[in-house]
């Protein structure tokens, strides 16, 4: 099993998309990565990596252990939030499925801090946060981030990466489609590529 920091190290090798640091559900969308040549990369495919995932988003404690259920419980979630936001960018109804796996996660916890008293702080509001439920406080939080970007002033700028075969969305700035300076360059190389390719076919006809 791959240790924590050569984990987040393979993390750090594909930087946030545009957006992603500011809305965690839209980085949980992001969290798995379609690579040229037909290969992907997904930092939730094993408890372990899930686990990982969760820490560095502040989403878990660095004693939380997930299970395999649990993992794919994240992942699921993952696939609903891709569905809402996929629809939401091309225009579409949202698929009924995926708002009810949205308003479950939403319901799974308590919605309001509890009140609590201690010598040191006295009297102060904290959420509950049992450490059996770690998970299902996880998926209410990314599911309200994810409500929040779908409903918000953010939703107009959804948008997919314009550079094959990339799968993650972004946060448009401007005229700005790509989600990380390589899926740029690899965009703009295949233009040029495109256009020398016509440019020979004409030239030889």
């Amino acid at each position: 099993m791959m240790c924590m920091e050569e984990s987040l190290n393979d993390q750090r090798d594909v930087p946030p998309a545009p957006g992603a640091e500011q809305y965690p559900a839209l980085d949980l969308v992001n969290s798995v990565v379609a690579l040229p040549g037909g290969r992907s990369q997904d930092f939730l495919d094993t408890p372990a990596e899930a686990t990982r995932w969760l820490f560095t988003h502040g989403l878990a404690t660095p004693e939380a252990v997930l299970r395999a259920d649990d993992a794919a419980r994240l992942r699921a979630l993952r696939t609903h939030i891709r569905s809402l936001i996929t629809s939401s960018a091309l225009g579409q109804p949202a698929p009924e499925q995926a708002l009810d796996a949205i308003n479950e996660a939403l319901r799974s916890v308590p919605a309001a801090a509890l009140l609590h008293w201690d010598p040191a702080r006295g009297l102060h509001r904290a959420a509950a946060r049992p450490n059996t439920k770690v998970v299902d406080h996880a998926l209410a939080r990314l599911a309200a981030d994810a409500a929040d970007l779908l409903t918000g002033p953010d939703t107009e700028r959804l948008t997919a990466c314009g550079s094959t075969p990339c799968n993650r969305y972004l946060l448009r700035h401007g005229r700005r489609h790509w989600c990380s300076t390589r899926c740029g360059d690899r965009a703009r190389a295949a233009r040029a590529y495109a256009r020398r390719t016509r440019s020979g076919i004409r030239d030889g006809s």
